[in-house]
């Protein structure tokens, strides 16, 4: 199915999901010391929503997960401030113009770190609606990573300025976190890409309607190069909810 979009054109038939499905297994990836998530089904005395229990007709499950730590989501910058702010009020428009780029952290310290050179390298002069961050190496254990004290990769300040500052409103990386895993809660590269300067009094200047999705994964087969996102939510009024994005090729 080809759909028409300025001077281009995408299949939407070939779609590339660069989401993590969340699932109550040992394979499903964790961040921030949180157990997997429950999937379970709904139980009344000796009534039990699962049809292969033989009580229900149907199958009637609870899920409990935590958005942040449990897989693909992206949030809003109600993430960091004082004041309530919803992604489900914040992200009202879904179809964007995107970026896939590679990069290899680089070693500073004992951390490895995504810098603003490797950005601009990465770019090339292109200013999308959307970046898509792909870290190399880029293994498929990243699917089932367990990130609690491992110290991730993260962005720095300065790449995070440079992102906002060239006009992108979508940020999407495969890493839990844009920021140090332990940073003593300066979330200096969150602060940076909403503008956000007092997170107890908002600044007028705020991006309120950017994003930030975190533990994506592209696979390798996907080149880097310009895309066209399709960045779907589920309708929670928080400041996180989990998310599909999905990628379509673009046909010139």
């Amino acid at each position: 199915m080809l759909a028409k979009i300025n001077n281009f054109e995408v299949d939407l038939s070939i779609p590339i999901d660069i989401s993590i499905s969340l699932s109550n297994t040992d394979e499903n990836p964790i961040a921030w010391y949180i157990e997997k998530p429950v999937i379970e089904p709904v139980v009344f005395g000796d009534w039990i929503g699962k049809v292969s229990e033989g009580k229900s007709a149907t199958n009637f499950n609870n899920i409990f997960f935590n958005p942040h730590g449990h897989g693909t989501h992206t949030e809003c910058l109600g993430h960091i401030t004082n004041d309530f702010y919803s992604i489900n009020q914040s992200l009202t428009q879904f179809f964007f113009m995107a970026e896939l780029i590679s990069v290899e952290p680089e070693i500073q310290n004992d951390d490895l770190v995504i810098t603003k050179s490797q950005i601009k390298n990465a770019l090339n002069g292109n200013s999308p609606e959307a970046i898509v961050i792909r870290t190399l190496p880029n293994n498929s254990d990243k699917v089932s990573k367990k990130y609690s004290h491992t110290n991730p990769p993260y962005l720095s300040e300065e790449a995070a300025i440079f992102i906002r500052e060239s006009g992108i409103q979508h940020l999407l990386i495969d890493l839990p976190s844009v920021d140090k895993e332990h940073d003593e809660g300066k979330l200096l590269a969150h602060k940076a890409f909403w503008n956000v300067k007092n997170v107890i009094h908002l600044n007028d200047d705020a991006r309120i309607n950017s994003t930030i999705t975190e533990m994506i994964f592209v696979n390798n087969k996907v080149k880097d190069g310009s895309y066209l996102l399709n960045l779907q939510i589920a309708s929670f009024e928080n400041d996180a909810s989990p998310s599909k994005p999905i990628l379509f090729e673009i046909k010139k």
